[in-house]
């Protein structure tokens, strides 16, 4: 494993001339928590072993769901790379996550959603960013693969409620605050040196929060005022989108949960980090996408998107202000 002094070095002020590096070696986590997915599951697992760039590790946390760790431990049990272990920390993607890093020793580690498929070139395209030692993680773009056809009403700036890559973020590789759970990686490095996901965010079981790998890049670019996240929007990953996640209902619950999860983070980290990408998002994406639907006659479902754009702004707004005044104890990190 690389020393992480040796990695960064010149993410503490002064070495922008450090030499580049080979591609590094990946391990792969995916973490699961029903047997609802199993088909989602299997073809999860399958495009990580299908990768041009294979990965030399693929670890499968099952999150508290004993009937699903027995089921996997049996059919993964004799396939090469692939190792099932369940959640050693609390019930949660973000002990899951937790739990599949340090079972992993891999010099970069990359997560990948037990509901989505990897294109083949996925991790060969996430690879590249690694070898300018300033990069400390790099994600990708999050497709949605839709059951039924896409909701009319349903705005792409709000595709993040569904898990995916939104209207508004870069379209080419750029450095960025963050990426997306589906589909992002880091150095291992940076797990021993801040820690990992924070148990109070991020999602358990269906309960639709999130945040947990906006909080861990913030902590990682404190630690490294000059090192970078960086999206790669040729890392494409496909993300399945079931219906019950089409609905009114989950697309109001998730928005709420976005805003309550942003106000635990913004108690961590503070309004100014916890908030800098949403500024823009909120001052330039959404009222251009609001104007753009109102005034694009040949659109179908133009108004209703309008609609849901404000509709959404605002309940994520209000799950902010009630998570601001219902704080939650921002307990512990895993180091």
């Amino acid at each position: 494993m690389m020393n992480a002094g040796s990695v960064f070095e010149g993410a503490s002020g002064a070495a922008p001339w450090l030499q580049r590096r080979p591609l590094p070696v990946f391990a792969v986590v995916i973490c699961a928590f029903t047997e609802r997915r199993w088909d989602d599951l299997l073809r999860a697992v399958d495009s990580v072993r299908s990768q041009t760039l294979p990965p030399s590790e693929i670890v499968l946390v099952i999150d508290h769901a004993a009937a699903l760790l027995e089921r996997a431990r049996g059919t993964f049990r004799n396939v090469d790379n692939v190792r099932v272990i369940a959640n050693e920390e609390s019930k949660g993607l973000s002990g899951a996550r937790n739990t599949g890093i340090k079972a992993t020793s891999s010099q970069v580690v990359a997560f990948l959603d037990d509901d989505a498929v990897a294109e083949p070139t996925w991790l060969e395209s996430l690879a590249p960013a690694y070898a300018d030692p300033l990069v400390f993680g790099v994600g990708g773009t999050v497709q949605p693969e839709w059951d039924q056809v896409r909701p009319t009403w349903f705005p792409e700036e709000f595709d993040w409620v569904v898990g995916c890559s939104y209207r508004g973020q870069p379209r080419h590789t750029s450095v960025v605050r963050n990426v997306i759970g589906c589909n992002m990686s880091f150095r291992r490095e940076v797990f021993d040196e801040v820690g990992g996901f924070r148990r109070e965010l991020g999602r358990v079981d269906t309960v639709p929060a999130g945040c947990e790998e906006t909080e861990l890049c913030i902590r990682a670019r404190e630690r490294y005022p000059f090192g970078q996240m960086v999206l790669e929007p040729q890392a494409v990953v496909h993300h399945r989108v079931t219906t019950d996640r089409t609905t009114w209902r989950y697309f109001r619950n998730r928005c709420l949960a976005e805003g309550r999860s942003k106000a635990i983070m913004c108690g961590v980290v503070g309004e100014a980090a916890g908030l800098a990408s949403e500024r823009s998002y909120t001052t330039r994406v959404l009222p251009a996408a609001v104007i753009r639907n109102l005034f694009s006659p040949r659109s179908k479902g133009r108004r209703s998107r309008a609609l849901v754009i404000i509709t959404g702004f605002v309940l994520v707004a209000f799950g902010y202000v009630r998570g601001r005044l219902t704080p939650s104890d921002p307990a512990g990190l895993d180091g």
